[in-house]
């Protein structure tokens, strides 16, 4: 049987290190599903209709190496309004976390849509300053922190009010703010909720 850990929020809030090492920590499977709306906006970028990329979404899709910038991100924001995109999706995600042996999810909307009953549901945010201080770093300042904070702002509001599973923290999720932690300090606060929930 699977134990599940659903993980959502903002973009760069710091959900996918958490995830990665919440996974490494228990030896669970981890799934990033941000970078599959990443590679199917790639594809679109590259002239593929939405959902025919979608449906068409390849392993080796995921392994492009320019699915880590902005541009990316904005184009996964995009085909991710579209609910025949997230249906086509649906079910490989959870055909990932039914499998043996645990898994970690993160996104947008797992705890609300992709696994409502997952065993453990974290919501993971940061003030959009910080977030964006976080992913200029990551990019290495090859772009404006202004222009990043402005892509971050508008990558919030169409998230959290698309029509089809807008980005929310679950009813029963656990809010943890990363804005002012250490990395270590939020990964030993999860594993403590998993500890509990097993």
């Amino acid at each position: 049987m699977s134990f599940v850990v659903a993980i959502d929020g903002p973009a760069a809030a710091g959900k996918g290190t958490l995830a990665r090492a919440l996974a490494a920590h228990f030896g669970f499977q981890y799934l990033d599903t941000g970078l599959l709306y990443r590679a199917v906006g790639a594809k679109v970028a590259d002239g593929h209709e939405p959902l025919t990329a979608a449906q068409n979404l390849a392993v080796e899709d995921l392994a492009r190496s320019d699915l880590r910038s902005v541009e990316a991100g904005q184009h996964a924001s995009k085909v991710a309004v579209i609910p025949e995109v997230r249906s086509a999706l649906l079910d490989f995600q959870r055909a990932f976390a039914d499998r043996d042996g645990g898994a970690v999810l993160d996104g947008r909307d797992i705890g609300t849509v992709i696994c409502p009953n997952a065993n453990l549901k974290l919501y993971v945010t940061a003030r959009a300053e910080v977030r964006a201080k976080r992913r200029w770093d990551e990019l290495e300042q090859s772009e404006s922190y202004d222009a990043i904070l402005a892509a971050v702002i508008e990558r919030d509001e169409r998230d959290m009010n698309r029509a089809d599973a807008p980005l929310k923290p679950a009813a029963d999720a656990h809010i943890l703010d990363t804005s002012d932690l250490s990395i270590k300090d939020v990964l030993q606060t999860a594993i403590t909720l998993v500890n509990a929930a097993r």
